[in-house]
């Protein structure tokens, strides 16, 4: 993992969710790496080095089609039940991230994910980011919400 990679990029996506379980529940099921692949859609998520835990690398492989995208991700830091971050660090995306539970009242919890990527193709990647930063909110959003269905389900974790 580079240096740079930790340093956050100026590609700045957020997406909140709100879900009807406790924060230790809701934190387990984002931790349960591979289970992430059902509620992202088009990806499959490993581990490939470590336990899951901190100083771990997941792989998460988005294929839509022809086109597919490797994410390799080093998690550099685990706080249960409240928050994770990891490091974004393959040749495409890179920058940190963290994901965030608060509990609410009523064993609800508030989740926020937040992730900072570089934007490829510098002055491109810039003027491009405005167009594709909506989709990629959207799908963050979306993804959130049918996790937070599935705990809610008790299908996860």
């Amino acid at each position: 993992m580079s240096d740079d990679a930790a340093t956050p990029g100026t590609g700045e996506v957020t997406a909140t969710v709100i879900v009807n379980a406790p924060a230790a529940k809701v934190f387990a099921a984002f931790m349960d790496w591979e289970k992430q692949s059902e509620w992202i859609p088009f990806t499959r998520v490993k581990v490939v080095e470590g336990d899951g835990g901190e100083g771990s690398l997941v792989e998460a492989v988005t294929a839509l089609g022809p086109a597919v995208l490797r994410d390799e991700l080093r998690v550099v830091k685990v706080n249960a039940p409240y928050e994770v971050r990891v490091v974004h660090c393959g040749k495409v995306l890179r920058g940190p991230g963290a994901m965030r539970c608060t509990a609410m009242s009523g064993d609800r919890t508030q989740v926020v994910l937040h992730e900072w990527f570089h934007l490829p193709a510098g002055a491109v990647g810039k003027i491009a980011w405005p167009v594709l930063w909506p989709g990629s909110k959207l799908s963050f959003t979306g993804a959130l919400k049918r996790f937070g269905r599935l705990v809610e389900q008790g299908r996860l974790p």
